[in-house]
């Protein structure tokens, strides 16, 4: 699936504009700010950005207001972010590709990279998670294989690319996302070398 074809100005300009997907605990925030640093762009978790607006956290929104209402903010802060005009590294909330405006967006205003995880690997790393509204159930791990069951082909509808999350560290993952964006043409092979092997910050 190739990239979405950036407009003459943003071409000029050499504008990056990239969002991470996935399901919940996959990494994309930490690989998300990892990228901005080597890039040297922004980051914005919409998670953060959803709770900085409603000011409080999106658990406590998601009991008190439901999930409909929630993904109905999640919907407007995404927008809202791809409409800026600069660079930058979107993190996205895990069930944001449930809508298909969503994933218009997202697919249509940035580069979408999936970073996918197994429900068994991501189950491992949030056992202990208290702040994920839909993982507090009696079976987190089923509860997980069927968020995933529903979600990974949505994710991989919306992605320019799939890279696999299992063993790389955050450095090595981000690295390999820079090379294939590289050889996509996405960022330039001068912004690449510049962090590509650069020790980590």
């Amino acid at each position: 699936m190739s990239a979405p074809i950036p407009t003459e100005d943003e071409q000029a300009a050499g504008v990056i504009k990239l969002a991470l997907v996935g399901m919940p605990g996959g990494g994309k925030s930490t690989v998300g700010k990892q990228l901005a640093r080597q890039l040297q762009v922004p980051f914005v978790d919409s998670d953060a950005e959803i709770e900085r607006q409603i000011g409080m956290p999106i658990k406590a929104f998601f009991e008190r207001e439901g999930e409909a209402s929630f993904r109905d903010i999640e919907a407007r802060v995404i927008a809202e972010l791809l409409a800026r005009g600069a660079e930058l590294v979107l993190a996205t909330g895990g069930g944001a590709v449930l809508r298909e405006e969503n994933r218009a967006a997202l697919h249509q205003c940035a580069t979408v990279i999936y970073l996918r995880s197994s429900p068994e690997e991501l189950f491992r790393r949030l056992r202990h998670d208290t702040q994920r509204p839909l993982l507090q159930v009696r079976d987190p791990l089923q509860k997980l294989r069927e968020l995933y069951h529903v979600r990974d082909p949505l994710y991989r509808r919306v992605a320019h690319y799939v890279m696999e999350t299992g063993r790389p560290s955050v450095h090595a993952l981000s690295n390999m996302i820079l090379m294939q964006l590289e050889l996509a043409g996405v960022v330039s092979p001068e912004r690449v070398a510049a962090t590509v092997g650069a020790e980590r910050s």
